[in-house]
């Protein structure tokens, strides 16, 4: 018996049980990576609440990737919207951040004027 197994071993993935070569299983890609990448771009531009959802959503999809043994692909992008989520979830949150701060400021320097 040789290193490549006995004549006749089957084990290669790639042979049918026919002793034929098949293709390898096509590679499709997840139904919400898309999805996840729009709502991360949307998050971006237009509304930054949207950034939130892409973020969560984007977690479970590269999740649901990663496991799937190369069922699903697309990882790129559903990680790519995944990204734009979270920079768009710091941008709102710095902006928030920025807002409280000018608010209590500007409340500081209205009642020190009229003491």
């Amino acid at each position: 018996m040789s290193q490549y197994g006995a004549p006749g071993d089957r084990s290669d993935p790639e042979r049918s049980t026919s002793g034929r070569w098949r293709p390898p299983p096509t590679v499709v890609d997840h139904p919400e990576a898309t999805t996840v990448l729009v709502l991360g771009i949307l998050g971006l531009v237009l509304c930054q609440v949207l950034g939130i959802i892409a973020w969560v959503k984007g977690n479970r999809v590269v999740a649901e990737i990663d496991s799937s043994g190369g069922r699903y692909g697309a990882r790129s992008a559903a990680n790519a919207g995944r990204i734009c989520g979270m920079v768009a979830t710091l941008l709102t949150v710095g902006a928030l951040v920025l807002f409280v701060l000018v608010a209590l400021l500007s409340a500081g320097s209205t009642s020190t004027r009229a003491g």
